[in-house]
C-alpha cells in the first residue's frame, strides 16, 4: 500500500501523504493502476458535466481537470523536451536545455498542440466513451515503464525527478500493473485489439526516436512520452 500511495504522489496533486524515499521497483508496477485512479476520476467527472453542457465543452473540461489533478507533471516535462530535442542540437546541448526550467516557443507549441490533440481525441470519443477515459490514462502511464526498463537515464550528474526510476534496472514484473488495462480492454471488443496494438506501436516509435536522437531518456522525456502516448491514443482509437 506503502508503494501505491508513493505512485500516486508521484504521479499527481492527490493528498495522500507525506511522499517518502522510494525505490523504482516498488512504484513502477503501480503507474498504470494510478492512471486506473485518474481515469476513473475522470471519467465521472467527464458523466457529471454532460449534464450542464455540450460535448466539445465537456471534452475540454476533461482535459483540463486531468492537468489539474496531475499537477502539469507530464506537461512540464513535454515542453522541456521539445524545446531541447527538437532541432539539430547536439546531444549535450539538448540535455542541458531540458534542464532548464524557463520554457521556449517550441515547447509552448508543442504543449499548445497536445493539448488540442488530446481535446479532439476525447471530444471524438462516442462508443465506451467511459471506459476509454479509464484505460487511456493507464496506458499512457504505463508507457513510462517501458522507457525506464530499456533506456538508460541521461544525466551525467546523476540528478532529477526521474533518476531513482533508474537506479536498478526494472525486472519484468514492473510490467504486471498493466494487465490491468489490458485486461479491461477486452470489453472494448475490436477496439480493444486496435488500442492495443497502437499502444505497442507508440511506444516503440517513441522509444526508437529517443535512442536515435539522444541515445538516453531522462524524466522530462518520461514525461513528455506519458502526453503523447495520452493523446494520440485518444485521437487514433477514435477512428478505428
Amino acid at each position: 500500500m506503502k508503494n501505491f500511495l508513493s505512485a500516486i504522489q508521484f504521479l499527481t496533486i492527490l493528498p495522500v501523504g507525506k511522499l517518502e524515499e522510494y525505490g523504482p521497483r516498488g512504484i513502477a508496477p503501480f503507474f498504470p493502476i494510478v492512471g486506473i485512479l485518474l481515469g476513473v476520476m475522470v471519467a465521472a467527472f467527464d458523466t457529471a458535466v454532460s449534464h450542464f453542457w455540450p460535448l466539445s465543452v465537456v471534452s475540454l473540461l476533461d482535459v483540463v481537470f486531468l492537468v489539474v489533478i496531475t499537477g502539469a507533471l507530464h506537461l512540464d516535462g513535454l515542453g522541456d523536451a521539445a524545446d531541447g530535442l527538437l532541432g539539430h542540437r547536439p546531444v549535450d546541448r539538448a540535455l542541458a536545455i531540458m534542464k532548464d526550467s524557463r520554457i521556449g516557443v517550441m515547447g509552448l507549441i508543442v504543449i499548445i498542440c497536445m493539448l488540442s490533440i488530446k481535446w479532439g481525441g476525447i471530444m471524438s470519443l462516442t462508443d465506451n466513451r467511459s471506459l476509454l477515459l479509464v484505460v487511456i490514462p493507464a496506458y499512457a502511464r504505463g508507457s513510462m515503464i517501458f522507457g525506464t526498463r530499456f533506456l538508460r537515464y541521461g544525466r551525467p550528474d546523476n540528478k532529477g525527478l526521474g533518476r531513482p526510476l533508474f537506479e536498478n534496472r526494472l525486472k519484468v514484473s514492473a510490467f504486471l500493473g498493466l494487465l490491468i488495462p489490458v485486461g479491461l480492454s477486452f470489453f472494448l471488443g475490436s477496439s480493444g485489439i486496435w488500442l492495443n496494438l497502437i499502444f505497442m506501436a507508440l511506444t516503440a516509435a517513441i522509444l526508437l526516436y529517443y535512442h536515435w536522437r539522444v541515445e538516453c531518456i531522462t524524466g522530462d522525456m518520461l514525461g513528455a512520452m506519458t502526453e503523447v502516448m495520452e493523446s494520440m491514443l485518444f485521437l487514433l482509437i477514435s477512428v478505428v
